[in-house]
């Protein structure tokens, strides 16, 4: 038969809470002295009765294993503070920065005329002479700004006709002929002027060069000429 599970509660009667309390006694320090072996472990256990008695077991020295206790202990204390006061550090510092945030949302809603509720009139005078004092500060980059364009467009426009100008001179050049003239034109534009001879046989001999036979009185006057020599 299977035994009778008994409930995890005070046991009334004296003799049975004796009874029960060595066994259990025997039976934890039968545990503990398996852990230890098994596991390689120091262990140390200490039970007061009722009766205030003292029951101790320990795998190794008892004051060693205490001290070993105590030290760590403390050491784990030590090492959990920091952090416990870098939290708070933290948490402060969190409230801190959110209430800077919300007093600078506060404030700009109120440069721009909003949340003005509560108020006082000192206030608003001091809110108006910080919005005047913003604004001629905006007016005095604004013009700052447009007088650099302006400058810069007037020397845009100087180079500009400068330019214009230069073009200008060399336009009147090859107007002039001082200039070079347009590809095909220097034939056509050139005159000889040959030594000894007249300007009418001159264009006879550019009219010969064309490919055209010479003027025929030009001809017959020659041949003329010739005549009256030899005779």
């Amino acid at each position: 038969m299977a035994r009778e599970k008994i409930k995890i509660k005070k046991i009334d009667n004296i003799t049975a809470r004796q009874v029960t309390f060595s066994k259990r006694r025997r039976g934890l320090f039968k545990k503990a002295e398996e852990l230890s072996i098994l596991c390689d472990a120091e262990v140390a256990l200490i039970i007061f009765s009722s009766t205030d008695k003292l029951y101790e077991y320990s795998s190794s020295n008892m004051k060693n294993i205490i001290a070993r206790y105590n030290m760590h202990s403390n050491n784990l204390g030590k090492a959990e503070e920091p952090s416990l006061v870098l939290q708070l550090k933290n948490s402060s510092h969190a409230a801190r920065l959110s209430k800077e945030v919300e007093d600078r949302c506060h404030e700009l809603r109120r440069l721009k005329g909003e949340d003005l509720r509560g108020t006082t009139l000192e206030e608003l005078v001091k809110l108006e002479k910080t919005l005047e004092a913003g604004l001629s500060r905006v007016l005095e980059t604004k013009g700052k700004k447009i007088m650099n364009e302006i400058a810069d467009l007037q020397k845009k426009g100087s180079e500009l006709l400068a330019e214009n100008e230069k073009l200008k001179h060399k336009m009147a050049m090859i107007g002039q002929g001082k200039g070079p003239s347009p590809a095909g034109e220097s034939d056509n534009n050139v005159v000889l002027e040959v030594e000894g001879q007249s300007s009418e046989s001159v264009t006879n001999s550019n009219a010969f060069r064309g490919g055209g036979p010479p003027p025929v009185e030009d001809y017959c006057s020659d041949t003329s000429l010739e005549l009256g020599l030899r005779l």
